[in-house]
């Protein structure tokens, strides 16, 4: 026992969040703890990736379960699959990966949302530490700028070897001030003009 804390101590700390549907749809349906548990370490894998992938590996699973959960075992666990699979709460498909076709799980859409990654997590993930300055700023971004814009700055910025928050801060500068290349927010500065992001409480952040 002493040896699983030690382990579980060691693990990277943070956190996930649920959304409201989780609570509202998909709680009411699960029939018993297992199936909760495997429901909710289904939800932490799916987080937890980066991009959010669409699906989770039985194999996958299995794995985060084992050593933390000693009462999911290979029995349990199918169980609880099943259940929540019958329930409604997962669904279950196969794919071809890497050669081996592999069991699936993914959270149904209509009993639970995936929330879009905010931005401290963003920072977190890809530059450092938060600090209460860079805090400041972040909320004043993330209230100025459109999320997807916010996350495609991130992932230039990494992509380019930039890891800092004023390059990516002048990624969204340009892209507010010039437009940015691809679609709907392009159209949406030409349709409402750059006032659009230059006026109001959070206009200072942005260059012209």
């Amino acid at each position: 026992m002493p040896d699983r804390q030690l382990s579980s101590s060691r693990r990277p700390t943070g956190f996930i969040s649920l959304s409201e549907s989780f609570f509202t749809l998909t709680v009411p349906r699960i029939q018993d703890l297992a199936e909760l548990k495997v429901v909710l370490y289904v939800a932490y894998l799916m987080l937890r990736k980066p991009g959010h992938p669409e699906f989770v590996t039985y194999k996958e699973l299995k794995n985060e379960i084992r050593g933390l959960s000693a009462e999911l075992g290979d029995e349990t666990l199918d169980r609880a699959l099943g259940s929540a699979v019958e329930h409604g709460v997962l669904s279950r498909s196969t794919s071809n990966i890497n050669g081996m076709v592999e069991h699936v799980y993914s959270l149904t859409g209509d009993s639970f949302k995936l929330p879009a990654i905010n931005i401290f997590a963003l920072y977190e993930q890809n530059v450092g530490i938060i600090t209460p300055m860079i805090t400041e700023e972040l909320k004043e971004a993330e209230k100025l700028y459109p999320p997807e814009w916010i996350e495609e700055a991130f992932k230039e910025a990494v992509t380019l070897n930039k890891r800092s928050w004023k390059y990516i801060a002048r990624i969204l500068e340009r892209w507010a001030s010039e437009g940015k290349d691809s679609g709907k927010y392009k159209r949406d500065i030409k349709k409402d003009g750059p006032d659009k992001y230059v006026k109001g409480k959070y206009g200072h952040l942005v260059k012209r």
